[in-house]
Parts: C-alpha cells; sequence; structure tokens
C-alpha cells in the first residue's frame, strides 16, 4: 500500500509538471510569469548544491526547529493540566479560543519590538502558531479518554495521578502526535512568511524575498518554493512514520474497530 502511493504521488507531481511545461512552452500563459517546469527543476537542482541557499535553509531549520520543540514544551503540559482539571480547563477556555484565531504575521510589529535577533523573533512567531494545535489536540484526546478504562483503575484503587499516566496519556499520545505534526507544516509557513514580511540576514523567505529584486525571476522564486514544499514533506512524513512506529497499538486498534 505504502509503494502504491509513492507511485500514485510520483504520477500526480509528474502530471503536474508535465501541465505546467505545457502550459508555458505552448504560449497558454506568459513564460516569465509560469516558467516551464523543466526551467524550474534546472533551478532547483542548481540550487541544491548553491551554498548560500544551503545557509538560508540551515537558518529556517533552524528558526521552525526551535519554535517547535518549545511549544510542544509548553503545549502538552499545558494541554495535559487544562485537560485533568476541569476547574481549569473551563477557565482557561475563553483565553484559548480567543487567542487561538489571532494569525501569527499580525503579531511580526510586536515581535520585532520584543525580539531584536531575527532567529529569536522567528521562533516567538513559530512557538505561538505551533502552541495552538498541539494544545487543542492534547485537550480533546484527553477529554475523549474511554471512562470505563479510567472508572475500571479507580475501582482497583488507583489514584487520579496513576489514571493519568497508565490511561489517559496511553489513550491520548496519538492524538497529541498528529497534533504535533500540523503544528510543523504550520510553523513552516509562518517562518518562511516572517522572512518574508520581516526581513533578515538568513532564510528560505529572505532569498524568496531577494529572487525580485532587480526586476525579479520567477523561475529562482519557484524554485526556492519548490524547496520549502520539500522541506514540509520530509518532515510530514519523518513525523507520520515516528507516529506509526511509536503507536502500532494504536493502528491496529483502529483497523480492528473498522
Amino acid at each position: 500500500m505504502t509503494r502504491r502511493r509513492v507511485l500514485l504521488g510520483a504520477a500526480g507531481a509528474a502530471g503536474a509538471a508535465a501541465a505546467v511545461e505545457l502550459l508555458s512552452r505552448g504560449g497558454l500563459v506568459d513564460a516569465s510569469a509560469l516558467p516551464p517546469a523543466s526551467t524550474i527543476g534546472r533551478e532547483a537542482g542548481r540550487l541544491a548544491v548553491d551554498r548560500e541557499f544551503l545557509v538560508d535553509v540551515a537558518a529556517t531549520l533552524r528558526a521552525w526547529f526551535g519554535g517547535l520543540a518549545l511549544a510542544v514544551l509548553a503545549a502538552v503540559p499545558l494541554g495535559v493540566l487544562l485537560g485533568s482539571v476541569p476547574f481549569l480547563g473551563t477557565a482557561a477556555r475563553a483565553l484559548v479560543e480567543l487567542l487561538r484565531p489571532v494569525p501569527s504575521v499580525a503579531l511580526i510589529p510586536l515581535a520585532i519590538i520584543l525580539f531584536a535577533d531575527p532567529t529569536r523573533m522567528e521562533m516567538s512567531l513559530v512557538f505561538y502558531a505551533c502552541l495552538w494545535p498541539i494544545l487543542i489536540n492534547t485537550l480533546y484526546a484527553l477529554r475523549d479518554v474511554d471512562p470505563l478504562a479510567k472508572d475500571t483503575l479507580r475501582a482497583f484503587g488507583f489514584g487520579p495521578l496513576s489514571v493519568l499516566w497508565r490511561v489517559s496519556l496511553p489513550s491520548a499520545a496519538p492524538f497529541i502526535a498528529t497534533g504535533v505534526r500540523i503544528a510543523a507544516s504550520v510553523g513552516l509557513i509562518v517562518v518562511i512568511s516572517t522572512e518574508l514580511f520581516a526581513g533578515g540576514v538568513d532564510g528560505v523567505g529572505i532569498y524568496l524575498g531577494d529572487t525580485q529584486s532587480g526586476g525579479g525571476r520567477t523561475d529562482l522564486l519557484l524554485a526556492g518554493a519548490c524547496w520549502a514544499g520539500v522541506l514540509g514533506l520530509v518532515a510530514n512524513t519523518g513525523l507520520r512514520r515516528l507516529e506509526r512506529l511509536a503507536f502500532r497499538w494504536h493502528g491496529a486498534q483502529v483497523e480492528g474497530v473498522a
């Protein structure tokens, strides 16, 4: 099934590239606005060995992973606390629903004022954006734990902490991991958007902005955007595989229910 999915995905990507090639070469669209896929691919291949671009990628990865790691360290314990203590969860619900819809890019001016270092500024915005998917998934996962399993453990004399450790957290863990995977995609969008809007020294977003100076090079822009997509694809695939390895029992349960 995995091999079939990979083949279908590759076929879809090849079909999209062929469509772009035909549209551009056939004159149906302006080649300066949408260069041929072969041109974009050639520039993307050149960027793979371009030292300056690799420095930009490293800067983006540093801010991206740093903000995501901080979000995991903050959101999971906070979600466990709010999800395990009904009083605190109810008290914090209004604040969570108020802050969650605020887009991270709207906070760029505030982040610029608070953080002089571009990397810290980007990490703070990634942290804010990634916090909510992980927190929300943790909260709802804990609320949906089978009450019968918890009551059974209580009937045998186990306390609240034991119930949390033995039942609630194992049941919620796969859904928390899904929240982390969603947050990783959101974080990549935020870090590149921040680099585009706020500027800085290094970063994929900085590179994308530089490609449009002096008349603009759409082929370079799209080649850089392709590598941004590759980063997201690699991160999502890696996290999904980690989920499957760590929570094989959950996949077996889902298949059994289905």
